[in-house]
């Protein structure tokens, strides 16, 4: 199919971290001034529009259990593919469970002896379960590893905030066994909060890898004599400080020598499963040359493995435990191959997400005549300082691409929802929503104008719950009486909405159990082009058929 067959464009909007729920006190989507989402999800809105609800969690993308959380790497994959496919955690529990991830890799590993664990110390199981460092660190033992040196990285946005030195206590606890069972060496070495150690991604913030590097590698951060002191300090000098973002840290002997920090020789195991904030940590100990910040040498003969393969492409990790499950046919692939041309666009916080992980974990495009992808630079600032994020730019450059007549298929990212509604703060949480609504509107009018088709729908929920609540759905206090912040991803499910000016008549299916999978079957209906065999039903359907 040519351009010229279709003059129509299809626009995607993906709304990052904004889940379909009712109003409630700390519902930032509610809350919010946003007549134009409020109109379209409360169908009172003039025009052609097709909704419904989509799962983004648990079995429907393609994770563990049914209270696992959905995120914006599976929400991409899995929109992107068509198909529910195994993700990074459920991958790990199985090669656990048939014993694959000791093969051959891990045996590498554990022959060193001098074992270093760097990872997100948390059961969020979004980027990283403490069980799976728990069975690692218990197997390393006992396959004859004489020292393991955890460098734990602590969480605050995918579990309940304040809890740090309860992962720590876990973690604290299985090492104490393990010194017990084996008489070997077996200690925290380092530690930090993930936004402020370590976990950059997108080559948003060198310096946060930096620290990390400081603190794990070369043993240089700011002394403590034991992780829990670090703790302890650093929240007495900074009250109310998040998990997320407790400086950096290293763990020293009583004569003030790092306890564990890298040397020549040893192995160091990168336990996250998710691979976005591990590939800079990875390239910080592994390249030569590098030149993202004043590193020196690395250690010498350093063996340096993942848990997961993290960019296929470009071979990172060249070491891993569990190998990936390749999803080929992606919905780009498929649109690329019928020759339409598409844009990506999204902020650098999300880029990859409308890239990387929406092409089925492939940096390179299909096409390169026939696919543009736009970064707009994030900003580097605390989100909730600048809420609005760049949601303005990101729908103008969707505007853009659908005034310019070139592209039939425009698929964007809008990060504010997700990234805001991880600080925890509603006030910056109902600005982010009214900033998306803006700008939405004025994607909306383009593609008005253009008499295209405008998809709206989300990768997972967040900002929509942003106080933690217990078993039976009651808020939950802090010490002071205030409702606790919630700065994570949310179980609720997203909204699926579609506003069409094309001279047709659409079907939605009347399933109230489909998920982002069955998006990608909408797109290529959308479009006039045939849906895969293997592709999940369509959730928005031409009266044609499959």
């Amino acid at each position: 199919m040519s351009r010229n067959d279709r003059q129509s464009p299809l626009v995607l909007a993906i709304l990052d971290g904004f889940g379909d729920m009712p109003p409630a006190e700390d519902n930032a989507v509610w809350l919010a001034r946003a007549p134009f989402l409020h109109a379209l999800l409360n169908n009172r809105f003039d025009g052609k529009v097709y909704r419904s609800h989509l799962r983004a969690h648990g079995s429907a993308v393609g994770l563990p259990s049914e209270g696992d959380m959905g995120n914006s790497e599976v929400g991409h994959n899995i929109i992107g593919a068509g198909r529910v496919f195994d993700q990074g955690a459920k991958q790990v529990e199985e090669a656990i469970a048939d014993g694959r991830i000791w093969g051959e890799p891990w045996q590498q590993v554990t022959a060193r002896q001098r074992v270093h664990f760097i990872g997100l110390l948390s059961d969020g199981n979004v980027h990283s379960h403490i069980r799976h460092l728990d069975t690692m660190l218990r197997h390393a033992a006992a396959d004859g590893a004489t020292t393991l040196v955890v460098h734990a990285l602590f969480d605050g946005r995918d579990v309940i905030d304040q809890t740090a030195e309860q992962y720590l206590g876990q973690l604290e606890a299985t090492l104490a066994d393990i010194r017990a069972q084996y008489g070997i060496t077996a200690v925290v070495g380092s530690g930090g909060g993930r936004m402020a150690t370590t976990m950059d991604r997108y080559e948003a913030d060198w310096s946060i890898v930096q620290r990390g590097y400081s603190a794990h590698a070369a043993g240089t951060a700011r002394a403590f004599a034991s992780a829990a002191d670090a703790l302890a300090t650093l929240r007495k000098e900074q009250p109310g400080v998040s998990d997320q973002f407790l400086p950096e840290f290293t763990v020293v002997d009583a004569d003030g020598v790092a306890v564990g920090a890298i040397q020549p020789g040893d192995a160091v195991v990168l336990f996250n499963f998710r691979g976005d904030r591990m590939i800079e940590i990875y390239r910080a100990l592994t390249e030569e040359p590098f030149d993202a910040f004043a590193r020196g040498p690395v250690p010498a003969n350093l063996l340096v493995a993942g848990l997961t393969m993290y960019d296929g492409d470009l071979g990172i990790p060249a070491l891993y435990l569990v190998p990936p499950v390749k999803v080929a046919g992606t919905v780009s692939e498929v649109i690329a191959g019928a020759g339409l041309r598409q844009a990506a666009i999204a902020e650098t916080q999300k880029f990859g997400h409308v890239t990387y992980f929406w092409n089925g974990n492939r940096s390179d495009k299909f096409d390169e005549s026939l696919e543009d992808y736009v970064e707009i630079l994030s900003d580097r600032v605390p989100f909730e300082q600048r809420p609005w994020m760049k949601s303005a730019e990101t729908a103008d450059e969707v505007i853009r691409c659908v005034q310019s007549g070139q592209y039939d298929f425009i698929r964007a990212n809008f990060a504010a929802g997700d990234m805001v509604g991880h600080t925890g703060d509603v006030d910056a949480s109902v600005v982010a929503v009214e900033a998306m609504d803006i700008s939405l509107e004025r994607v909306f009018e383009a593609v008005r104008d253009a008499r295209g088709t405008l998809v709206i729908t989300a990768d997972h929920g967040n900002c929509e719950v942003m106080h933690e609540r217990d078993s039976k759905g009651n808020t939950l206090l802090s010490a002071d009486g205030t409702p606790v912040p919630k700065k994570s991803h949310t179980l609720s499910p997203v909204p699926f909405i579609a506003v069409d000016f094309v001279d047709r008549e659409l079907l939605v299916s009347p399933r109230d159990d489909l998920g982002l999978a069955n998006i990608a079957a909408s797109l290529l209906q959308l479009l006039g082009l045939p849906v895969p065999a293997d592709y999940s039903e369509p959730v928005l359907a031409t009266d044609r058929t499959r």
